[in-house]
């Protein structure tokens, strides 16, 4: 039973590792990068509904 633990919290941390490897390649592919760069200077442009 104790080996049976150990396989499956050894499969545990492979399974997360792939998958924060997976979502991280696919959240930062360089097809990406300008849809990326227009939502971080988002902040920095005025909201014309804020004026009225």
């Amino acid at each position: 039973m104790h080996d049976l633990q150990s396989l499956f919290n050894s499969l545990w941390v492979a399974w997360f590792f792939l998958l924060f490897g997976g979502i991280l390649i696919w959240t930062l592919r360089p097809s990406k990068r300008a849809e990326w760069q227009q939502r971080g200077s988002m902040i920095f442009q005025d909201d014309e509904s804020r004026r009225r």
